[in-house]
């Protein structure tokens, strides 16, 4: 039964989601701000919690400030955010502030249930594993134990940019489309959002380039797509 934390002030929202979700076979947690949601994240109850489902617009700390905060605390927690406006200074201000996918209110049941098991299923320890390690200049990618390090210094990756590294280095030198990396990375096979990848994209480069702004790992082909550089 996957545990999640559902982080919604709107309280006819957030029952009606609750019990959707219970009904899905999940184990609810809920949250009306932020502050509570961090503070049952830091507690017992917290070491349970498999996804976070998280509204932006929350009263006091904003979802935005709740996502660096969590992402502050783990790497390893996928959130699903939800935006009440789809506006786009939102969704990739939420993507480049940690969340692994987005969900636009109003939202179906059958949608973000199904976001929901998607993201789950990236953070399960069954990345596409082809070969057993890839380096490129410093950066040294062990599939098999799912690690990645840099000059012996482990770079801890969320699932979601994990996955996005593992599915590059598989292929080094290949181009890989915006959409091919939704459907192999996100299970996003209908409506992808581009952004997803370019938002993976800019915050694998925060964490692993010396000059983000000039990539050596993963770099753009324009019009393209991206490719892990060649070793």
């Amino acid at each position: 039964m996957p545990h999640v934390l559902l982080i919604e002030d709107d309280a006819s929202v957030r029952d009606g989601m609750e019990l959707v979700l219970r009904r899905h076979g999940y184990a609810i947690d809920t949250a009306a701000t932020g502050e509570e949601a961090l503070a049952l994240l830091d507690g017992p109850a917290g070491r349970k919690v498999e996804l976070a489902v998280l509204d932006l617009m929350l009263p006091g700390m904003d979802g935005f400030e709740v996502c660096r905060r969590i992402r502050a605390r783990t790497t390893a927690l996928p959130i699903i955010m939800l935006t009440a406006r789809g506006d786009d200074q939102d969704i990739v201000t939420g993507l480049e502030a940690g969340a692994d996918d987005y969900v636009v209110k109003p939202v179906t049941a059958p949608v973000l249930e199904a976001r929901i098991r998607a993201a789950l299923r990236r953070a399960e320890p069954s990345a596409p594993v082809r070969g057993t390690e890839a380096g490129l200049a410093g950066l040294v990618i062990d599939r098999a134990g799912l690690t990645v390090t840099k000059h012996g210094v482990p770079v801890p990756l969320p699932p979601t940019e994990l996955r996005l590294l593992l599915e590059l280095s598989a292929s080094p030198g290949r181009v890989f489309s915006r959409e091919q990396l939704l459907e192999s990375v996100w299970d996003h096979t209908f409506l992808g959002d581009s952004r997803l990848v370019d938002a993976a994209v800019g915050r694998l480069r925060a964490k692993l380039e010396d000059v983000p702004a000039k990539p050596r790992y993963v770099q753009t082909v324009r019009g393209f797509g991206y490719r892990f550089g060649p070793l």
